[in-house]
């Protein structure tokens, strides 16, 4: 079983890499920006869906408003992107907003950083999995009556991907991010080409000639508040911009100076690509509605709603490019959507080894896997992604009410906390120009905080009570948790500081316990074991649940004259392990200076199944002597048949098995014996 779990992590993994390979793992920009870029870039496909669908709720009139809508989350994005240029440069480490928040706000601030980020990374690959689903089956229709098997799939493959090693997986998702920037940009400008040379009237939406029932009538301080939930639903273009500041570690050289430009290239396309796509929008007239069988009119029984970017490809596309370019970007769509998800499993494991490092997570997520990356992080990373797919049942409406809210709260606690830096280092700075660029990036997140600020209070308005309050009690549960596993890391680090004398005190004596079932080989070996170690004390113990088995082991011991007194504890309710328990702890209660040592005679198997057959009184055992002070356990094997691979692999006899005349071990063929000590 062992050989064939290692065969086929090799096959899907790849074979281990040395620690001091690690350098060879780190990206170039190339790579760099399809691996930590995709969340943002991919944003093109849904934030249009969610601003016009808000928007349809006061009807078609109220689409004159979605390119400014888009104008605002460009404005935000932006400042957000140059805000972050300055993060990267000045905490290069790759903590990110949480390392920022603590370092200038405080631990208090950090963990909430924290939390609210490792939430959103979460929705990350759940919004964007169901939503790569979602534009895939507008393609493929049979797709979606499965929705959510073909979304834990994608996850899975994610996860499988991302084990190999960041390196592996950025080589791979770099083509798709690369075709679908071409696809995107390629399509936007085709259609302006259309439009300025044949008119809006040679390229119209299927959905151009439907109409669209308002839910309720918007004028006022309704309107206006309709146009900022649509603006808090369109800043999901923002997510994954702080991907980057978490994965500085994973740049070139020089890091700061790689990280910082690939976020200019980001911040550049992603604008370019969502501004491009909500003015096709509006020229092709495309009608998209949140429940298009209620409020789209005048469309045929059978009408099945598109995604946007599907609607407005059909458009753009028409004649005789129709088939090859529509599902050429229809595809590219889906598989970026696909491929987003793919910077949470770059940005979540990063993160989670910062904060296991600083004791609020178990330290399983700081160990980094066979290819170097943090696998304990991806596969709890997916873990929850699915949970949250099957949940929701793979709806991206539904998931990206709870969006947005974690990366908000990260983005406006970092500009505060980058506000603090800048302000503590002009206090001991002389040098002019470096007072005018720190005066001046102080500036830039000043505004930032401002905007992040204003998004995060519109986005907690208009969203609280269409999910968003999921998310934050899931952020408060995350701190309140991490808050505890830091009480217990550091109660268990004060409590195992060792005193100055601590290495020189000694026990009394030692007493050794050598517990007997059988009188057979296993037993033996146990007995020799403990003679060995040469304890104070030394006696075997079995319990006497049958009289005939109990007398038949006394005199077998006798007939053979082993030396170790044989004491046997009575057992009127056929109980084994609390007869031993309640001896151990009288003879601890007797000597309690003394420590006690137990040799339990192991059964070492070759089969899953002999697990069940064997060990189950020695696993019960060690479990409850484990929780008595001053006890001991030590552990005697004795390999069966069935693991005779693991003593052929090893090629050597066992401890004290020449002495007694037992044979070696066979050895399979081509296995070289055990060299000589003179041998070189």
């Amino acid at each position: 079983m062992s050989r064939l779990g290692g065969l086929s992590k090799r096959i899907l993994l790849g074979r281990a890499v040395r620690s001091d390979k690690l350098h060879e793992t780190l990206l170039p920009k190339r790579l760099a920006l399809p691996v930590f870029a995709s969340d943002a870039l991919s944003s093109v496909a849904y934030a249009p869906d969610e601003i016009l669908l808000t928007l349809s709720m006061a009807g078609l009139a109220a689409y004159h408003f979605s390119w400014q809508v888009g104008l605002a989350v460009v404005v935000v994005m932006l400042t957000v992107v140059a805000s972050y240029r300055q993060n990267v440069h000045a905490y290069p480490s790759g903590g990110g907003d949480y390392e920022v928040a603590t370092v200038n706000l405080g631990p208090n601030a950090g963990l909430t950083v924290g939390s609210a980020l490792l939430v959103d990374y979460v929705l990350t690959v759940a919004v964007s999995i169901s939503s790569g689903v979602a534009n895939i089956s507008s393609a493929i229709p049979a797709i979606g009556e499965h929705k959510v098997i073909y979304a834990v799939i994608l996850v899975l493959l994610l996860m499988t991907m991302n084990l190999r090693g960041v390196r592996e997986s950025g080589s791979a998702f770099a083509v798709p991010t690369y075709l679908f920037m071409f696809a995107i940009i390629g399509m936007t400008l085709f259609g302006f080409i259309r439009y300025f040379t044949s008119g809006a009237d040679s390229m119209q939406a299927e959905s151009a000639s439907f109409g669209i029932q308002a839910e309720d009538s918007f004028t006022g301080i309704a309107l206006v508040f309709l146009l900022l939930r649509t603006f808090s639903s369109g800043c999901a273009a923002l997510t994954g911009v702080e991907a980057i500041s978490n994965g500085v570690p994973a740049f070139r050289k020089p890091k700061s100076k790689n990280a910082a430009t690939t976020l200019l290239l980001m911040g550049t396309i992603a604008v370019t690509m969502l501004m491009g796509m909500l003015v096709l929008a509006k020229i092709t007239k495309v009608h998209f509605a949140e429940d298009p069988s209620h409020q789209i009119t005048g469309a045929p029984a059978d009408y099945e709603q598109k995604t946007v970017v599907a609607q407005v490809a059909d458009a753009v596309f028409g004649g005789t490019f129709a088939s090859p370019m529509f599902y050429l970007v229809l595809a590219v769509t889906g598989l970026i959507l696909v491929l987003a998800a793919n910077t949470a499993f770059n940005g979540f494991p990063v993160l989670g080894s910062i904060l296991a490092q600083d004791r609020y997570l178990p330290r399983q997520l700081h160990t980094r896997g066979d290819r170097l990356a943090f696998s304990n992080g991806i596969i709890m990373l997916a873990g929850a992604a699915i949970l949250l797919i099957v949940a929701f049942k793979a709806e991206p409406t539904k998931l990206i009410q709870l969006y947005v809210v974690g990366v908000f709260v990260s983005f406006t606690m970092s500009q505060a906390g980058m506000i603090r830096h800048w302000t503590r280092h002009l206090k001991t700075e002389d040098d002019p120009a470096t007072r005018r660029h720190m005066k001046r990036s102080r500036v830039i997140n000043a505004f930032g905080l401002c905007m992040t600020g204003a998004v995060l209070v519109i986005v907690l308005i208009t969203k609280f009570t269409h999910g968003a309050w999921i998310a934050i009690l899931a952020m408060a549960i995350l701190f309140v948790t991490m808050k505890g596993i830091r009480k217990h890391y550091d109660r268990v680090r004060d409590e195992l500081v060792a005193d100055p004398d601590e290495d020189m005190k000694l026990p009394s004596r030692v007493h050794g316990i050598v517990l007997v079932s059988k009188l057979h080989k296993p037993t033996l070996r146990a007995l020799s074991y403990a003679r060995a170690a040469r304890p104070s004390v030394l006696e075997a113990v079995t319990v006497g649940v049958d009289p005939d088995e109990t007398e038949a082991l006394r005199q077998d011991w006798d007939d053979r004259g082993i030396e170790v007194p044989l004491k046997v504890l009575d057992s009127p309710y056929r109980e084994i392990t609390r007869p031993i328990i309640e001896y151990v702890k009288n003879v601890r209660r007797s000597s309690p200076r003394d420590v006690v040592t137990v040799y339990i005679p192991e059964y070492v198997v070759g089969h899953w199944w002999e697990h069940i057959l064997h060990n189950q009184s020695a696993l019960r055992l060690k479990g409850r002597l484990l929780f008595t002070p001053g006890v001991v356990v030590a552990s005697v094997p004795w390999q069966l048949a069935s693991s005779s691979r693991v003593k052929v692999g090893a090629g050597y006899n066992a401890p004290g098995a020449v002495r007694r005349g037992e044979p070696a071990p066979r050895r399979d063929a081509g296995t070289p014996p055990p060299r000589k000590p003179d041998e070189k």
